[in-house]
């Protein structure tokens, strides 16, 4: 007897101004988000890697796709949205990662949390370093904008995209975040 096929879900990969980004998405919403890695074939390899739950094939977008692909195309060139229009796939996710990307998620671009103010938010005011681990396996960055939490000092502490901490800073630049690219009055 053969195992039940497993559900699938699609991916494509599209341009935008900082480089080849991808995306993978159910028929619920977007599972998976991969910023440019070092070359378009490594942004293929990881998006289509094998989800815990779900195959991932390469797909022309749904129409609710490309618009979030125009939405996200469109924020990487400085027209700034905060993205949470688009619809996610969380479902294969825990609820304490669930819990610190809903908190992540309402962080407007250009503003920040530090992972303290985040485990607080979500009821677990020593939770600091379960929030960075949890935000170290975020799988939708830009659309989940884990980039926007930094430690408490303000400072730029781990970002497991590729590129790091210059990705990290990079994003926080285009959105113009103080400190980060932009003069600031004091």
């Amino acid at each position: 007897m053969s195992a039940p096929a497993r559900p699938s879900a699609s991916a494509a990969l599209f341009d935008t101004a900082i480089g080849v980004c991808a995306i993978a998405w159910s028929a619920t919403g977007v599972l998976r988000f991969a910023l440019p890695d070092r070359d378009p074939e490594a942004t293929r390899t990881h998006i289509v890697r094998r989800h815990r739950v779900m195959d991932v094939r390469e797909a022309d977008p749904t129409p609710e796709i490309a618009e979030a692909i125009t939405g996200i195309q469109a924020h990487l060139s400085g027209d700034l949205d905060d993205l949470r229009w688009i619809p996610l796939d969380t479902s294969p996710l825990n609820d304490f990662d669930r819990a610190v990307y809903e908190v992540t998620r309402a962080i407007d671009p250009g503003h920040t949390l530090n992972y303290g103010a985040v485990a607080t938010r979500i009821g677990h005011p020593s939770g600091a370093q379960a929030v960075g681990q949890s935000l170290g396996r975020n799988p939708i960055p830009l659309i989940i904008p884990c980039h926007r939490v930094l430690a408490a000092d303000h400072a730029l502490h781990g970002f497991s995209a590729p590129g790091g901490l210059t990705t990290k800073q990079h994003l926080l630049e285009i959105e113009r975040t103080p400190g980060f690219g932009e003069p600031t009055l004091f």
